[in-house]
């Protein structure tokens, strides 16, 4: 999960209406697939969730290497809260249920 600060839902989601071609090459490349964000409103928690073969995890790890990743952090910094290094301040959530 991640979180967006209040006011910015138009905003946020116009960037990602807006997503740069370089940058989604760059994910398709690494595999992902099915990539969604949902947000909550009410606390303005962002919820990611995306699709990607085993094979690929390696290539997913090593987004947060890539220069077009970093220009994108720094480009959504003003409207989420971000780590020093300006990726967004991601916190994993726990597994609790699953129906294959």
């Amino acid at each position: 999960k991640m979180k967006l600060f209040p006011g910015k839902e138009a905003e946020y989601q116009q960037r990602h209406t807006d997503l740069w071609p370089n940058l989604k090459a760059l994910l398709k490349t690494a595999g992902i697939q099915n990539y969604s964000i949902f947000l909550d409103p009410e606390s303005h928690l962002l919820f990611a969730t995306y699709e990607v073969h085993e094979s690929n995890t390696a290539a997913v790890d090593n987004l947060a290497l890539d220069p077009i990743m970093k220009e994108w952090w720094a480009y959504m910094k003003d409207i989420m809260e971000t780590n020093p290094d300006h990726s967004p301040v991601s916190i994993p959530l726990k597994d609790m249920f699953y129906l294959p």
